[in-house]
């Protein structure tokens, strides 16, 4: 499976919106990667973190989000559930817990059921190792900032106002796979 070869379906290469999208799928993919590198204990599927962090944010042109070349009907928060629709449809239900599990730090039913989130009513947090690292991958990176590595206690900051439960469980992620 070719990871761009899927991008390219649902978005004209050459367009910004692309072109934002690919630029920051690398970004996350090469951390993910990176990361996994370093810990072989963990036995990661180092494949599938590849083609799953490029296509993590499949789902952003079906939101309504300008600035990042997006002019769907959605809101942004929706782009998880949204691109694992598409991977589902693709034939790639285990890529589309991924896209439906990155969002911040993960979403749970009772933050959905709390915020009336216009998200379907599960649990979206990530599981296995390999969704955790790539959520926590793309936390270092903004698609209005690309190539452009957000610091950790920046990362945290912006986490913070979706409560302390994440900002935890990002701090969890630095010890597990930064040894932080």
């Amino acid at each position: 499976m070719n990871p761009v070869d899927i991008i390219s379906k649902y978005y004209p290469v050459g367009s910004d919106a692309y072109h934002i999208l690919v630029t920051h799928s690398r970004s996350v993919t090469e951390k993910a990667v990176n990361l996994a590198r370093l810990h072989p204990e963990m036995e990661l599927d180092i494949p599938f973190i590849e083609e799953a962090a490029m296509l993590h944010d499949i789902g952003i042109f079906l939101c309504n989000a300008p600035e990042i070349a997006c002019y769907g009907t959605t809101e942004y928060i929706c782009h998880g559930y949204l691109g694992a629709d598409l991977m589902r449809k693709e034939g790639f239900p285990r890529h589309a817990l991924v896209c439906e599990r990155h969002t911040g730090t993960g979403i749970t039913l009772e933050m959905i059921e709390d915020r009336h989130l216009p998200l379907p009513h599960r649990e979206m947090m990530p599981v296995s190792l390999e969704e955790q690292l790539i959520c926590f991958a793309d936390k270092f990176y903004s698609k209005t900032k690309l190539d452009k590595e957000k610091p950790v206690e920046k990362v945290k900051q912006s986490l913070a106002k979706y409560g302390e439960d994440t900002v935890i469980r990002f701090d969890n992620w630095c010890k597990l796979f930064l040894g932080e």
